[in-house]
C-alpha cells in the first residue's frame, strides 16, 4: 500500500508550493532508491553508496546554502522535510546527508577561507566528495571541552595528534572538518584523505546504524598546511553551532522515522484479524494508534515552528534542544509501540519498525543525549545550571 503522509491538523496548509515539491520530490526518491535496497544494507552492515551522487544531483547536500557554491539555496523547512523523508528511508541515509550539509559544508561555508569554500563546497554539494565531523573523542562525549586531539605549530602549519570515535561517514571522507586544541584554544582543520599519519577504521559490531559507516579518526604526527585551518572561528562556539545545524535536522528526520512506523501499524492493524475482527477494532491498539498520529502530529507542528524561527534568524539553541529532545523520545517510543502492535512480525525485515526501533536508540543519544539536553532545557527556564563544568 502507498505511502500516506500523516496529516491531521492539515500541516500542508503552512507549507509553500516550494516546500511541498521538495517534499514529494525526496518522497518519490525514497521510495523508488531507498526502500527497496535498505533492508539488504541493514542486514549487510554497508552503506549504500551509489546513493550518494543520486542525493548530490536532488541537491540535497548544504540545501541551504548559497547558489554560488553549488547549493540549492532553499529554506530551512525544505531542509527539514528533506531530513524527514530521507529518514523515512533509514536514519544512516538521513545521517549521512546531515553530516554532510550541518556539520561538513556548514562550518566551510561558515567558517572557511574562500580558497577553501570553492575548494570543497561545490563538490561536496553534488557528492563528488564525502566529508566527516571529528568532535566526539572515546573520553570526550557531552563534555567537548574536554578534548585531548591537539595540534602544535611548526613551520608551514601545524602538527595534530589525537583521535576521535563514533564519526560518522569517517572511513568514507575525502575531508574531515576535524576540532582540536591549538595553544588551549579549539581551533578546526580540515584534515584529508591521504595525509601521511591520518586513518579512519571503520567501528564494527553495531546493533544500530547498521546501514551507516561508523568510524574513528586517528591522528599521529598529521602535518597540515596552513591554509587547512578555519581562519573564521575560536572556541567551542565552532563546533556547538555546528550541531545546531545539525540537531535541527535530526527533529524533522526522527518524524520521517515515526511516520513510516504509525503507517505501517495502521495498515497491519487493519489487516490483520483475531477473534474474528482486524484488531484494529480493539481498544489497547487504538490507544497506541492514537498516541503515535497526536505525538507526530505535535513533533510536525514544533519542527515546524522551530524552522520558521530559524529563517527568521531569531533561532536560539535550545529551540533546537527542545525539538530534538521531544521529537526522538517520541519517534523511539513509537516504534516500539509499533513493535507491540505488529506482534512477533514487528521482528522482521518485512516490516521497517524493528531497524527504525535500532537506528532511534542511536539518533536519540547522538548530537546531544536526551539527559544533556534536559539540562540544557532546564538551565534556559531557572538559570541554573545542574551540570558540571
Amino acid at each position: 500500500m502507498a505511502f500516506q503522509h500523516p496529516d491531521f491538523l492539515r500541516l500542508d496548509d503552512l507549507l509553500t508550493d516550494e516546500e511541498k515539491l521538495v517534499r514529494q520530490t525526496v518522497a518519490d526518491f525514497v521510495d523508488n532508491e531507498v526502500l527497496p535496497i535498505i533492508e539488504h544494507h541493514a542486514r549487510a552492515g554497508t552503506f549504500p553508496m551509489d546513493l550518494v551522487e543520486k542525493i548530490g544531483d536532488l541537491g540535497l547536500f548544504g540545501i541551504t546554502l548559497p547558489n554560488e557554491y553549488g547549493c540549492a539555496g532553499l529554506n530551512n523547512i525544505c531542509y527539514g522535510l528533506a531530513m524527514q523523508e530521507l529518514e523515512r528511508g533509514d536514519s544512516g541515509v538521513r545521517s549521512f546527508a546531515s553530516v554532510q550539509s550541518s556539520l561538513v559544508m556548514y562550518p566551510i561555508y561558515s567558517f572557511g577561507s574562500e580558497e577553501q569554500k570553492q575548494r570543497w563546497l561545490p563538490r561536496l554539494a553534488k557528492g563528488q566528495a564525502i566529508g566527516c565531523f571529528g568532535l566526539t573523542e572515546p573520553d570526550a562525549g557531552s563534555n567537548p571541552s574536554a578534548m585531548v586531539t591537539n595540534a602544535k605549530r611548526i613551520d608551514g602549519g601545524f602538527l595534530l595528534n589525537g583521535a576521535k570515535m563514533w564519526i560518522t561517514n569517517g572511513t568514507l571522507a575525502d575531508v574531515a572538518v576535524v576540532w582540536a586544541k591549538l595553544d588551549g584554544v579549539v581551533r578546526g582543520f580540515l584534515v584529508e584523505k591521504g595525509m601521511k599519519g591520518f586513518t579512519a577504521p571503520e567501528m564494527k559490531g553495531k546493533h544500530s546504524l547498521r546501514a551507516s559507516v561508523t568510524s574513528e579518526l586517528v591522528f599521529q604526527d598529521v602535518e597540515l598546511p596552513e591554509a587547512n585551518i578555519l581562519p573564521g572561528v575560536e572556541g567551542l562556539r565552532g563546533p556547538l553551532s555546528c550541531l545546531t545545524q545539525a540537531r535541527y535536522g535530526i527533529s524533522w528526520g526522527v518524524i520521517g522515522a515515526a511516520m513510516a512506523c504509525y503507517d505501517s501499524s495502521l495498515n497491519y492493524a487493519k489487516s490483520r484479524v483475531q477473534f474474528d475482527r482486524p484488531i484494529a477494532g480493539f481498544q489497547l491498539i487504538q490507544d497506541k494508534l492514537v498516541y503515535m498520529i497526536n505525538e507526530i502530529t505535535k513533533a510536525q507542528l514544533m519542527a515546524w515552528r522551530v524552522g520558521k524561527i530559524k529563517d527568521a534568524g531569531t533561532l536560539r539553541p535550545q529551540h533546537v534542544s527542545m525539538a530534538k529532545r521531544n521529537n526522538c523520545e517520541i519517534a523511539l517510543t513509537i516504534a516500539r509501540m509499533a513493535r507491540e502492535i505488529h506482534g512477533a512480525n514487528g521482528i522482521l525485515d518485512e516490516y521497517p519498525v524493528m531497524r527504525h526501533a535500532a537506528n532511534l536508540e542511536s539518533v536519540k543519544t547522538y548530537e546531544g543525549t536526551h539527559e544533556m539536553h534536559t539540562l540544557i532545557l532546564g538551565q534556559d527556564i531557572t538559570g541554573l545550571a545542574a551540570f558540571a563544568g
